[in-house]
């Protein structure tokens, strides 16, 4: 499935900068939020296209959606799914996501 330029926007939502998702960095695995109706395809299309960079492979956590309330009102936080995507050594996302560091 070819993607247009306007989608991609959309499949990745942000990328996860948490304590194990800067461990995993140095692995070379970098974590993003991602639409849930993505599929591992598509993620790596899109990784591809937008760092260009070889994604090995790919694992996709689909996250509950969470109870929060507020005050006697109770609602839910939407739910979204995870991805971890491995990169092939040497692949320079990491500039381009921390152009700081």
């Amino acid at each position: 499935m070819k993607l247009d330029s306007r989608d991609l926007v959309d499949i990745i939502k942000n990328p996860v900068v948490t304590e194990k998702a800067t461990r995993l960095m140095e692995l070379n695995q970098y974590t993003f939020d991602v639409d849930p109706r993505a599929t591992k395809p598509m993620i790596k299309q899109v990784i591809e296209q937008i760092f260009e960079v070889k994604v090995i492979g790919i694992n996709t956590l689909n996250l509950p959606r969470k109870k929060r309330r507020v005050g006697k009102y109770i609602g839910f936080k939407p739910r979204y799914k995870r991805a971890i995507v491995t990169l092939e050594d040497g692949e320079p996302i990491r500039k381009v996501l921390f152009p700081d560091l």
